[in-house]
């Protein structure tokens, strides 16, 4: 393990990382970040979810700094003020949706006014788009869906399930996000301790000084991080913050 940088930074996932299977924020790990918080590191959320639908775990956790959304589509203060947002082409939404209808996955599409499941918009056009997902427990289905969608070179593919891909702008990621997050705070990368548990946040636990993966984590996400930390129902993300940083 490369030597322990100062972690002035703590960027966390949210589902399998943060929150347990009942989608909460454990009372352990709530103090833990607070405890972090007081020290002076900042706590960022680092997640495939758009703003609305995580909110609120910013006000519980009362968070000072910014918000990573949408796999790193958009960047936000905890006052809701746009740092930073990148947009998929809607002929391309439009493009991904009959794909999915074609092929059988279940799907859901997320634009900056809300979530799309099952049911596409009237107009694809008259939406800003951030996001598509897909998912299916039929492997062939997903295979096909990863395999025409590697077929278009201006996509990021990555998964936040292993029944699932993702698809956001191409270079578009959390860890370009962190990037940006960084230059805003006077920080490098190597002051991060990035937490995570699939392939969409395999690149910030490569970037960051510290990549910790979940125990529940997928097995590529175990093998590029720095350790391996306890699962999201057994309080892993408070005990790599107690490790590494306070």
């Amino acid at each position: 393990m490369k030597e322990k940088p100062e972690v002035k930074l703590i960027a966390l996932d949210m589902d399998g990382t943060l929150l347990n299977s009942e989608h909460e924020v454990t009372p352990y790990t709530q103090e833990v970040i607070a405890k972090a918080m007081e020290n002076g590191i900042h706590v960022v959320l680092s997640t495939g979810r758009w703003l609305n639908s995580c909110y609120p775990y910013a006000e519980l956790l009362k968070l000072t700094s910014y918000l990573v959304t949408a796999n790193g589509g958009e960047i936000w203060t905890v006052n809701k003020e746009l740092v930073d947002q990148h947009l998929m082409d809607p002929a391309k939404m439009e493009k991904l949706w009959n794909l999915g209808v074609e092929t059988g996955v279940n799907m859901w599409m997320i634009s900056t006014d809300g979530v799309y499941r099952q049911t596409p918009p009237e107009d694809f056009y008259a939406h800003d788009w951030l996001k598509f997902g897909c998912e299916s427990f039929d492997k062939d289905k997903l295979d096909i869906m990863v395999k025409e969608l590697s077929y278009m070179d201006d996509l990021e593919l990555t998964n936040s399930l292993p029944t699932n891909v993702e698809a956001n702008p191409k270079g578009v990621s959390k860890a370009s996000a962190l990037k940006l997050v960084c230059e805003k705070l006077d920080l490098s990368m190597d002051n991060i301790m990035a937490v995570g548990d699939s392939l969409n946040d395999m690149k910030m636990i490569q970037e960051a000084g510290i990549g910790v993966a979940m125990g529940n984590a997928q097995d590529a996400i175990k093998q590029a991080a720095d350790f391996v930390t306890d699962t999201n129902n057994q309080d892993g993300v408070a005990k790599a913050i107690q490790r590494f940083a306070l």
